[in-house]
């Protein structure tokens, strides 16, 4: 009961899940219009992203207030570590889908297409002049789709976007220490630092894809590598900008004195959020630029 430390605190019921799950549904909705070439596609998006956003800052401020009254304790707290643990889960077998994706291209369906192994048949059936080279930028038919002049190099925007990431989970990690040491100045300072650095990775990943489209010709239209860059790059963006809100959400709260040694989990949630994001990002290094 509500300001009960020894039994399980119950929130008042809601409207929030309501309000997001309408705004979700505009919001999706009004993309899969958009995408067939509806005319108030993009209201009904705009409307959605409003509804969700309004939601999000109510349903943060609702949550934000039970905590600093000191309605929960520490069956709540046990309960919103295990929510975040099965929520980055979650996010993982997402990515994993995709990336699982990518590598079902790049080692089974293009291989089998260049000939490869018993496919040697099919290859000089269909495409007997097709190169099953990844990245894969010459189609074997090329209706339809935009050719991409050449691949998204690793060593330009992209390495300095790891560069970016990977200061950010050090930051984080000090001003987590320094929050465990009740020491608010390293707390706001190296905090600050993160979610600038947050802040650039965005900048300097929409730069990328401005000189992908403009400079490079590579786009969604552009086969599978095409599709699986902008899939993969893409949706890690989304999660570094939901990233960047929520360690914003926590430097507001850290300038507003909220959050002690002992009771920071808000804190430590947005941390493992970022750091699973920045292991994601590893991850497209390696196997979307790099390799």
């Amino acid at each position: 009961m509500a300001g009960s430390k020894s039994g399980y605190y119950l929130p008042a019921p809601s409207a929030w899940p309501l309000i997001g799950t309408v705004g979700l549904f505009l919001l999706l909705g009004g993309f899969a219009l958009q995408l067939h070439g509806v005319e108030k596609g993009v209201l009904t998006m705009g409307i959605g992203l409003a509804i969700v956003l309004i939601m999000v800052c109510g349903w943060f401020a609702t949550v934000i207030n039970e905590s600093e009254s000191g309605r929960y304790d520490e069956q709540v707290d046990r309960s919103f570590r295990w929510s975040m643990g099965w929520f980055i889960f979650s996010e993982v077998m997402f990515f994993a889908a995709f990336f699982g994706a990518l590598f079902y291209a790049r080692i089974y369906a293009v291989p089998w297409l260049g000939g490869e192994g018993e496919k040697a048949a099919t290859h000089g059936l269909l495409w007997p002049s097709f190169n099953a080279v990844w990245p894969l930028i010459t189609l074997p038919d090329s209706s339809g789709f935009t050719l991409a002049k050449k691949p998204m190099g690793a060593w330009g925007l992209p390495a300095i976007n790891t560069l970016i990431l990977l200061s950010s989970a050090w930051t984080l990690t000090w001003a987590h220490w320094g929050l465990k040491r009740n020491d608010r100045r390293r707390l706001i300072g190296w905090l600050t630092l993160t979610v600038l650095l947050g802040l650039s990775f965005l900048v300097c990943q929409a730069m990328e894809y401005v000189h992908a489209y403009d400079e490079l010709n590579l786009k969604l239209s552009s086969g599978i590598y095409g599709t699986t860059f902008y899939m993969l790059t893409g949706f890690h963006g989304v999660h570094v900008t939901l990233g960047a809100t929520m360690l914003i959400v926590v430097l507001l709260r850290s300038l507003r004195g909220h959050f002690t040694p002992d009771r920071h989990f808000a804190f430590e949630a947005v941390a493992w959020y970022w750091h699973f994001v920045d292991v994601v990002w590893l991850g497209l290094f390696v196997f979307v630029y790099w390799l």
